[in-house]
Formats: structure tokens, sequence, C-alpha cells
């Protein structure tokens, strides 16, 4: 009697396709109880596994047998041709052994991502893991805690209160303006230049360049990495010159001791489009599902207190990020009673696992005063919209206080917010990776008097 290949009874999964693109979350939900396990396809990439079932998607989060960096993992060059390990995608080295293909090079190339450019994504902080992931990620940690983020506040409630107000100076003759567009993106986007050091002037350049990687692909993404890159090395080379008390000058510091240049400009991508592209996304995404959920917002707007937690829920109800970082099995192991063999990657699906009803009742509802999950490890970690385990969010802390400074300045300013189309109407962005409004109209009305 013989045992079924996993691989070959799987249920197969288009990640393109038009129902999983337009709503993943009751797609997914489908999937999650037919299938706790599936094998994706993506036009360009090497199939791999998802895992859409909390537990699971925390497991491969936390569970060291997974891993970020593919190029641990390494196969007899025997296996080639293999599912995960093709002659095609995967790299011999001298030993005569064969890397995993790796999952998201091959999505960004699929993109448009110049090949010059693959070795920064290799060597970012996403990447990595063990020593070499807690060296880059000690490098700039100290900036992220919740002490260093409480400091930032008063800096970001100034921010936040400009950019609020401003939106007006945008709106048209009905009051509308695109909240995108005037708020969401250039709120987080000053918050981490101004951190890492780069001068005022070039914010709306970084802000440009990151805003093609938000989109996923498209013309100009290949134009944007290459000045990015570009800029990057520009920028350590000033610092270098003429250290300031930013996150630049301790990793034009760090370079050449804990850090090598590629290693350096690709944590620079890493924190400014991580810490700008998912912040914006979460701002337009919660706004948009509060003023489309009036009891919701009642309930935030008469106590604004309310508001921590209910960026906790608006990160499980519509996080940012669909799928998370694929990762690689060292070893044979068992995940959701299926075989996982050595080197086969597995995407865990947080938006799959954020709905589960095995751990949240009637995921499918908002409530801003949900209660965590009984589980819970330390603040926002009842979900998993910012991962979990060694690997969670560097910028958690950021985002969250982000956030809700962010929406407690829209909500005092403007007491009579509204969409200014149905919530059917407002347009879902380009990238399939990620939940994000391409704009969100709204109409601001009446503007609050300035506190003090």
């Amino acid at each position: 009697m013989t045992t079924a290949d996993p691989l070959e009874t799987a249920e197969i999964v288009d990640l393109r396709a038009d129902h999983l693109v337009r709503d993943p979350f009751t797609a997914f939900a489908d999937l999650r109880e037919r299938a706790p396990l599936a094998r994706a396809t993506i036009p360009g990439v090497d199939p791999f596994w998802i895992a859409v079932r909390y537990q699971d998607v925390r497991t491969v989060l936390s569970d060291p047998r997974f891993v970020n960096d593919v190029n641990t993992v390494d196969r007899p060059a025997s296996a080639a041709g293999g599912p995960d390990t093709t002659a095609a995608t995967a790299e011999t080295d001298p030993a005569g052994t064969l890397a995993p293909a790796h999952r998201t090079e091959q999505v960004w190339r699929a993109r448009g991502m110049p090949p010059e450019c693959a070795e920064f994504l290799r060597a970012g902080v996403f990447g990595a893991d063990g020593a070499r992931h807690r060296r880059m990620r000690g490098l700039v940690h100290p900036a992220f805690t919740a002490g260093a983020v409480e400091r930032l506040r008063p800096r970001i409630e100034q921010l936040a209160e400009e950019y609020a107000r401003a939106l007006a100076e945008h709106a048209d003759r009905d009051g509308v303006v695109d909240l995108v567009a005037h708020f969401a993106y250039p709120l987080p986007v000053t918050v981490i230049c101004e951190l890492l050091g780069i001068p005022e002037p070039d914010h709306p350049q970084w802000r440009r360049w990151s805003s093609y990687l938000g989109r996923g692909a498209g013309p100009g993404l290949d134009e944007a990495l290459r000045a990015m890159v570009a800029a990057a090395r520009e920028l350590i080379e000033r610092r270098r010159a003429e250290p300031a008390e930013d996150l630049l000058s301790r990793l034009a510091a760090a370079e050449g001791d804990a850090l090598d240049p590629v290693e350096t400009v690709s944590l620079i991508l890493n924190l400014i489009v991580a810490g700008h592209e998912t912040t914006a996304t979460l701002i337009g995404n919660g706004t948009a599902a509060l003023l489309a959920h009036p009891e919701q917002l009642a309930l935030v707007r008469e106590d604004p207190a309310r508001l921590p937690a209910a960026v906790d829920e608006l990160m499980r109800w519509r996080g940012p990020t669909i799928g998370g970082v694929p990762r690689y099995a060292t070893e044979d192991l068992t995940l959701a009673g299926t075989l996982i063999r050595k080197g086969e990657a597995v995407m865990p699906i947080l938006a799959g696992a954020n709905h589960d009803p095995r751990v949240y009742a009637e995921p499918e509802r908002l409530d801003v005063c949900r209660a965590s999950a009984p589980d819970r490890d330390g603040p926002h970690d009842a979900h998993l919209g910012f991962g979990h385990g060694a690997h969670r969010c560097l910028g958690a802390a950021l985002a969250h206080e982000e956030a809700v400074v962010a929406f407690g300045a829209l909500l005092r300013t403007y007491p009579q917010l509204e969409l200014a189309v149905g919530p059917e109407a407002v347009e879902r962005g380009p990238n399939p990776a990620a939940w994000h409004l391409a704009a969100v109209p709204v109409r601001l009305g009446p503007q609050a008097p300035a506190e003090g």
C-alpha cells in the first residue's frame, strides 16, 4: 500500500485569480475550511505551499524549522527537477548542492525588478535568519522600541495635526479630498524619513519611489529601484562625512564592521518602504473601514481611548498584508497533517489567519471593542497583522502609534468626516499581494477649531 504524495493531491490555488484578488478574505475563508494547506501558483514563480489557518500560520512564522534565508537550505543536486527546486531557478554551489528557488526574488523579477537589484533583496533583514538577522535588527531596534516611539509621539501628533488641517487646502468645491494622497501617505513617510535622517527636500522623492514598490509592478518600478539604491549609497556617504544624531549615521558608522555595503543599502530600503507603505495603507484602510461602519465610528468618537484597540482590530480585519514572506523548511516536517519536505516553501497567509473562526468569533464582523485572543503574547500580538516570532514587524510599535494618532487627529479635526462615495466604490490599488486602497475620497465637513 502506497501513501499519496501530498504534492499530487493538494488543492491548487491561483493567487492571481479574479475572485481571490477581488475579495481575498472571503476566498481564503472558503479555502481555509476545505484545505488548511494548498499549493499556490503565480506566473513566473515556482509553486509553493500556503497556510491559511491561524495556528498553522503562527507555526510557520515562529517554528525555527522554517527560515527566511533560502540559501541556508541546501538540497542534494540530485533533487533538481523537484517541485520546489528546479534547474532553471535554483542556484548550484561548488559543493554540488541546490538551494530552493527564491520565491520572493522570482516575484519581484516577474514584476520588473532589475537583475542587479536582486542582491539587495537577498541581503535585507527580511531575508536573514539567526545571527545575521539579530545583527542587522539589533542595529536599528533601539529606534523602534516602545520607549523610543513614545518619545516620538509629540512630533507624530504635530505632523498629524498639520496634515489633517491641510486637507482642506486640497479639497474641491464640495469639500471632497483624497485622504490617501494628502494624509495617509505624507504622514508616515515624513516620520520615517526624519527618523532615518533623510533631508526634508528629499522626502517627496522617496515617497514617489516607495509608491512604485507599493503598487507592486508596472512602468517605473525598475527606474525607482535603481534610483533608491543610488540615493541610499549617497546618503551613507554624506553621513559618513557629516555624522548626525540619526539612524543613517548609525548605519554609516556600522558599515565595514557590522554591515557590508550591500546590507547597508538593503536595510535603508527595508526601513523606508516597510516604515512608509504599510503604515500609509493601514491609515487609508482603517479610515475607510470606520467611515463605512457608523456604529463602530461612533464608539471611537465617544471614547478616543478605544483607538489603540481599534487599530488592532483594523489590522486584523483589513490589514495591509495578504501574505507574508515565504519560509523554507530546513527538514522534513508535518504541518496541518501534511508532509512538508526539506526545502519546500510555505507562505503564511495573514488574511486567512486573521479571519479564522477557530480564534475569532464572527471574524467577518468589524468590532473595535473586540477582546484580545486568549493566547495573546504581548501588545498588538493577538492578530498576526504584524507577523509573529523573531521576524515580527520591527516597526510594529511605531506603525501602531502613528495609526492611533492619525485617526485621532482626523476625527477630532473633522467631526462630520464621511466617505464621499459608497463603500463599494472605494477602489483597491493594483498590488494583489496587499490590501490597499488606491484612493479614499472623503467629504471633510466643517473643521473644528484648533485646540489650545
